[in-house]
């Protein structure tokens, strides 16, 4: 979730973006289309910088949180916090409109529309690129690892961001406008890499949840970069047509689009993807009335071997 917010907050700027502007062009006109810059989202989360209500950041289960999980803690959040929530979004923004004041009075009735609109958002935004983007999320956290094993945890802290510090055993955030204490933030620290949430940092602070450190996620800046893949060495292993799919899904597409791209009959890129599906090399995400598919983590890695 700490993905969706700051995603579809970007989509909702005209401004260009320095790193994900290939993805928001590709994305923006279908969200649209979906009517989902319309929806709850457009309320929960304001266009420019600005608080986003608690709930829609849970707690994660643990270290990589299907988004299923995710999607069940918003729909069964309590109704207090909910509402809590929503207050302080009113104060930030001066007030909440007809759609919010109803979640406010009524947040059991209407959570699972919101989660709804989430879902369909997820997939139609950020699924059929997820396993890029797990990539660098993952890359990232091996980095931290390895870094707080040879240096420490102080070491990793101090890293994490120019507005963080880790001095006299207490970690300072130079922009946070209010204190954060054990007494108001729970114990323990959640740390979690984003590709979408920089420059800065940000930060929940339910209780009992122990508070939540949000900070970019290193490698983002090259996320986006077309990497050369080479269909002619995988043939030999997968075939020609499932190596030239597998080159054309740098983006992910339909069924009709691979078929105009590579000239091959959409029978048979159907019958390619079916099989690169099973191998688990390829998935596909419905997005309105098509389907997209994209390559996984397993072919990117197959790839970038073959490259």
């Amino acid at each position: 979730m700490w993905e969706v917010a700051p995603s579809f907050r970007l989509l909702g700027s005209a401004a260009a973006h320095p790193i994900h502007q290939p993805w928001a062009d590709r994305v923006r006109p279908r969200l649209v289309a979906a009517g989902l810059d319309r929806g709850w989202l457009r309320e929960l989360i304001p266009p420019t910088a600005g608080y986003v209500p608690d709930f829609l950041n849970p707690a994660p289960g643990g270290p990589a949180p299907a988004p299923e999980a995710e999607w069940d803690a918003i729909r069964t959040a309590p109704a207090d916090r909910v509402r809590g929530d929503l207050e302080h979004l009113a104060r930030h923004q001066g007030s909440l409109g007809p759609r919010l004041r109803a979640l406010h009075d009524d947040p059991q009735a209407l959570l699972a529309e919101v989660t709804q609109e989430i879902e369909a958002y997820w997939e139609l935004a950020l699924a059929p690129f997820w396993a890029r983007i797990r990539a660098v999320l993952d890359a990232d956290i091996l980095y931290r690892a390895r870094m707080v094993a040879e240096y420490g945890a102080s070491h990793l802290l101090n890293d994490l961001h120019t507005s963080v510090s880790w001095d006299d055993n207490a970690l300072r955030m130079s922009r946070r406008k209010q204190p954060l204490t054990r007494t108001t933030a729970g114990s323990g620290l959640l740390l979690i890499p984003s590709v979408f949430t920089g420059p800065g940092v940000r930060t929940r602070t339910t209780l009992p949840d122990p508070p939540q450190l949000v900070y970019p996620a290193r490698g983002a800046g090259s996320l986006w970069q077309i990497r050369p893949a080479r269909a002619d060495t995988l043939s030999a292993v997968l075939g020609r047509s499932r190596a030239l799919l597998l080159k054309e899904l740098e983006n992910p597409a339909s069924t009709t689009q691979l078929a105009h791209r590579t000239g091959l009959s959409p029978g048979g890129v159907s019958q390619c993807l079916t099989a690169l599906r099973d191998a688990g090399l390829v998935s596909a995400h419905r997005v309105g009335r098509s389907v997209l598919y994209a390559r996984t983590t397993a072919a990117e890695t197959l790839l970038i071997a073959a490259t």
